[in-house]
């Protein structure tokens, strides 16, 4: 039997990526290059890169399809022009803002590994904005809460959207901690490049500790609430998918173990790391009732 399509190519060898991230921290230490809240601006990953053909080729997005080879085809109908992104509920100044208002704002790169719950990862290099950013404009009233994402409903062309394999439209979300954290990006772009339709334009969400269903594509809404719900895979299969969702080769899926990963470009399984390897910047979110849990 031949190997999956998605282990058919290389990534890019990690010494080519570790010499870039080496002369950036180079320059950031001799004061040449700015970094950003305490991270390297362009890397906060200790691994590959992968491939940009396979990242754009191999794709969940469930509004499209269940095939991920057919997303890529299939999201070119979205159309990602006078889009508009909605900040409300307990907020002081809740806004409407384009695409150009968050171009207009401080754009950052980092590179992340990408966890799937399906059992391969990614490791891709970002273009965007902090999350924390955007919701200081609005000033929240709250100071502990959650934040809702909601993507786009467009069961036009989201072919996928006219089944009821998912809630309609996603619905995903984070403590406001998580959100405020210098880690979670809001994501315009990748590889140097406007962000595919097929990974998610014109903008999505990217936490990188967590797993990937928790990084919602084509978000146009985000709203801020005192109260927890449940996410779109938490209403589908509450036995199956939690709140948290950080990544934690301690806990199993009911149907696999969540301890081995497969690389997207490579053929051998590597060991997943706790909190995807982030747990140094982001354990102190979480107590120890709830680091193993994924609710």
């Amino acid at each position: 039997m031949s190997e999956p399509d998605y282990l058919s190519r290389e990534a890019t060898p990690y010494h080519v990526f570790k010499n870039k991230r080496n002369f950036l921290k180079k320059l950031i230490a001799l004061g040449l290059l700015p970094s950003v809240n305490g991270f390297a601006s362009e890397s906060s990953s200790d691994s590959y890169i992968t491939d940009k053909q396979l990242v754009t080729s191999y794709n969940n997005y469930y509004e499209f399809s269940t095939n991920k080879k057919m997303v890529k085809h299939l999201a070119q109908e979205l159309d990602t022009s006078n889009w508009s992104l909605h900040i409300d509920g307990l907020v002081d100044k809740p806004m409407q803002l384009s695409m150009s208002d968050i171009f207009d704002m401080k754009l950052i790169k980092r590179t992340y590994k990408l966890r799937c719950v399906e059992g391969w990862s990614a490791v891709i290099p970002w273009q965007g904005i902090l999350l924390r950013d955007l919701l200081a404009l609005a000033r929240p009233t709250i100071k502990h809460g959650f934040v809702k994402f909601s993507s786009i409903y467009a069961p036009s062309v989201m072919l996928g959207q006219r089944t009821n394999i998912l809630p309609w439209p996603y619905i995903e979300g984070l403590r406001l901690d998580e959100a405020m954290h210098p880690l979670t990006l809001l994501a315009t772009g990748m590889y140097d490049a406007p962000l595919p339709k097929q990974n998610g334009a014109p903008i999505r969400l990217v936490v990188p500790w967590k797993y990937g269903y928790k990084s919602i594509k084509a978000v146009s809404k985000i709203t801020l609430t005192d109260t927890r719900f449940e996410s779109s895979w938490m209403q589908s299969s509450p036995s199956e998918y939690g709140f948290y969702a950080n990544v934690n080769p301690n806990i199993p899926h009911p149907r696999w173990s969540q301890r081995r990963e497969v690389p997207l470009g490579q053929t051998k399984k590597i060991k997943t790391q706790l909190f995807n390897g982030y747990a140094e910047q982001v354990a102190n979110l979480y107590a120890s009732d709830n680091i193993n849990r994924l609710y």
